[in-house]
């Protein structure tokens, strides 16, 4: 199962938005996007099972017709309703054990990690990839976890030895590419620089060296 190199997590003020902007990544060539409405300034709480549902469904129809690949972000029903192409799921979420015995066996499951610890914990629980950050301060929140920076990156990579891609995230710029893969991560999830300039999703690519032809023909079936 190939995981490509960059994630697109959607971003917007609104639903609507979300499905703007994951149509212009899909049409700047992203090649997998995760709709993840935890980042609405409302309570995503007040979001109904059965409007997250048609969200969704838009999200599919768009990234279906740009054969992109989906991502639902907490909720593996959905993901397995619309057959999206896996769920990622945050330390609040499902276990992704249990997750993983309720979706079809192709679907993707990505986990969100913030030290070596938790790592092992999800690569024990049959993961296919994780969300290792934040990189740098993204947001004034209380219980935010730990920024990581590069050295952060480079004492668990150095020690976490794995075949599963390992993802940076969190505040991750252009700039920070080639120090973050030195370190010996496999990609980068990236939600406000892209949506400040979808074009930057071409140069994350190269940078990246990311050949989105070659990892669009994979499927999961």
């Amino acid at each position: 199962m190939v995981i490509p190199k960059l994630h697109y997590i959607s971003q917007g003020s609104s639903p609507e938005e979300h499905l703007e902007n994951i149509q212009k990544a899909c049409s700047y060539g992203a090649e997998l996007v995760q709709l993840n409405l935890k980042s609405l300034p409302k309570d995503p709480a007040s979001i109904s099972e059965k409007k997250y549902l048609k969200i969704a469904e838009a999200a599919r129809e768009t990234t279906t017709h740009f054969q992109t690949r989906l991502i639902i972000n907490g909720d593996y029903k959905i993901a397995k309703t619309l057959k999206a192409d896996g769920v990622h799921l945050e330390p609040t979420d499902r276990c992704p054990t249990e997750a993983r015995t309720h979706l079809y066996t192709w679907q993707s499951i990505g986990g969100t990690a913030n030290t070596l610890q938790e790592c092992e914990t999800l690569l024990d629980k049959e993961i296919d990839y994780i969300h290792l950050g934040p990189f740098r301060e993204t947001a004034k929140e209380a219980n935010r976890p730990p920024v990581l920076g590069l050295d952060g990156y480079r004492v668990i990579m150095d020690v976490l030895k794995t075949p599963i891609p390992i993802i940076g995230v969190g505040g991750i710029t252009t700039e920070d590419v080639t120090a973050l893969l030195e370190s010996g991560i496999a990609g980068v999830a990236v939600s406000t620089e892209i949506t400040r300039d979808f074009n930057k999703i071409r140069l994350f690519n190269q940078l990246l060296n990311a050949s989105s032809t070659a990892e669009q023909r994979h499927t999961f079936e």
